[in-house]
């Protein structure tokens, strides 16, 4: 189970999806040696052996980067697993790097500096289903 965050185009002025047309295409974030690099450097831990499935692991999270393998890449998808709340400082420094947005797919909210909500209300679902099960 994964807390998915999506890294993609947005304009710069949009603050919710709400405020997005629904036929809104985002454009690409680059080509995709384009976005390996940008990824390199921003977050140089991330393991990109795979050129389409990158990870990432801090002390008590990892992150799977869902790059695809088409050109130009449109999007990213993060699958965050674990607990923490530095586990957004990556997640961030991706967006800043690629000049996107990060939305949050469980809430559909996008994610800023100190904005931990999503990824608490994440946790809290994970656990409670996970101990349902035990």
């Amino acid at each position: 189970m994964s807390w998915d965050v999506l890294l993609l185009r947005l304009p710069d002025d949009v603050t919710s999806m709400d405020e997005l047309p629904q036929d809104y295409t985002p454009p690409p974030l680059g080509r995709h040696h384009e976005v390996l690099a940008a990824v390199a450097q921003a977050v140089p831990d991330a393991d990109l052996s795979d050129p389409e499935w990158g990870d990432l692991s801090g002390p008590t999270w990892s992150i799977e980067l869902n790059i695809g393998s088409e050109d130009p890449v449109t999007s990213i998808m993060l699958h965050i697993r674990g607990s923490g709340d530095d586990v957004l400082v990556p997640v961030l420094r991706l967006a800043e790097a690629l000049r996107c947005k990060a939305l949050d797919l469980s809430e559909g909210d996008l994610i800023t500096r100190g904005q931990t909500s999503g990824w608490h209300a994440f946790q809290q679902f994970r656990d409670r289903v996970i101990g349902a099960a035990q």
